[in-house]
């Protein structure tokens, strides 16, 4: 109960000292919004004692758009503690308390997958963000899920990567990407216990909330696979299956316990 409360001070006292922080360097034009993002969630994870592992290489010598699974809240905290980074996020986000403004002054690319106009929107968006040399991350399967698979990615998400490739001047660089929790107090948990830590469906996130900090250290791998160059001539079909190919791939063999960790943090 008290390691909740401190949880929830802290949040709702660092968040807005954050949001001014970030404002104020947009503001000036001054380099650092992605240090002061990256650093608060790096912080969020130790306190909420995540153990991060990084198997294979990210591109880091140029903005790349990452495409990977998504499995709960805790994805956002975890990649973007690695590096500076912004995400493709449902437009309701954007609405939300303290969330919302957080997740625009990082950048974050809002769709509303339900107007075409404004889908138009987050791909010039998208473009923007990776010609300004900020990486981007796509969960394509378009929902979060119990943790235990990779569901279809989304036609249309992967139709929003075939047209941001098409529409930058030199195409882009596309990196599969994995994400997965694999124990709690370092034992390794099974199909039934790996929804505990995901947040899908139909879930209330405050009790799902107050359960996941009881639950202790958990694991987590961010895997990466080969990189992809797409532009305007990428095959859409054949780029779908690649990434999704990829990122199951990857997915599989870490819950199977076959990675190898190269970089480790958190």
């Amino acid at each position: 109960m008290l390691y909740s409360l401190f949880i929830a001070v802290f949040f709702f006292t660092m968040t807005p000292l954050v949001i001014a922080a970030q404002w104020i360097i947009g503001k000036l034009g001054l380099p650092g919004w992605g240090t002061v993002a990256s650093g608060y969630y790096a912080v969020l994870c130790k306190l909420l004692r995540f153990k991060i592992r990084v198997v294979g290489v990210p591109v880091r010598d140029r903005a790349v758009l990452f495409v990977s699974n998504h499995v709960s809240w805790a994805d956002i905290l975890v990649i973007g503690s690695i590096a500076p980074i912004a995400f493709v996020s449902k437009a309701e986000v954007g609405n939300w308390p303290l969330v919302g403004p957080t997740a625009r002054l990082q950048r974050t690319v809002f769709v509303d997958r339900s107007r075409r106009q404004q889908t138009g929107d987050a791909i010039a968006d998208m473009v923007q963000r990776l010609e300004s040399d900020i990486s981007v991350v796509l969960f394509a399967e378009g929902t979060s899920n119990d943790g235990n698979r990779v569901l279809p990615f989304r036609s249309a998400l992967i139709g929003v990567v075939r047209e941001a490739a098409s529409r930058a001047e030199s195409g882009i660089i596309i990196q599969p990407m994995s994400i997965s929790y694999t124990s709690i107090h370092g034992i390794p948990m099974g199909r039934q216990h790996r929804p505990l830590i995901a947040w899908y469906g139909d879930l209330d996130f405050m009790p799902h909330f107050k359960a996941f900090l009881r639950r202790g250290v958990i694991d987590v791998v961010v895997s990466y696979g080969e990189p992809i160059a797409a532009d305007a001539t990428t095959d859409r079909k054949k780029l779908a299956r690649q990434l999704e190919s990829a990122v199951r791939g990857l997915t599989t063999s870490t819950l199977l316990g076959r990675t190898r960790p190269l970089h480790a943090g958190g």
